[in-house]
């Protein structure tokens, strides 16, 4: 089974640049079963999708996020990296990644355990 694990930084402070890495294990990141996720939950509020990159390395983002949004990968780590520029409070949340199985389509597969991220002054 493919396992998940969410490493960066806790707290950031605003205008930084939040990078947190998805390391992977039991699974290649280059196979062409899976998306590979972001997301987040803020605090009181639902799940919120960040953006997720392909097998073939190809990204797609949050239209609300796109533009402080990247997301990318080293294959010879087995890994892939969030980049969310220029935070500010209201980044503040829970952030997972996870597996986004291709087909067939909408199934959600293993989830890290989540990292918490708090942006204050």
């Amino acid at each position: 089974q493919v396992q998940l694990q969410e490493s960066g930084p806790g707290l950031l402070k605003p205008s930084q640049t939040l990078s947190l890495t998805c390391d992977v294990s039991g699974g290649s990141i280059t196979t062409d079963w899976y998306y590979w996720n972001w997301i987040r939950r803020p605090p009181g509020k639902g799940l919120e999708w960040i953006g997720h990159i392909g097998y073939s390395g190809s990204t797609y983002y949050s239209p609300s996020l796109k533009s402080r949004t990247s997301i990318s990968r080293d294959t010879s780590k087995n890994q892939f990296t969030l980049h969310l520029s220029s935070v500010t409070p209201e980044d503040t949340a829970v952030y997972y990644c996870a597996i986004l199985v291709v087909n067939p389509p909408g199934v959600w597969g293993s989830w890290g355990q989540g990292t918490q991220v708090t942006v204050s002054s």
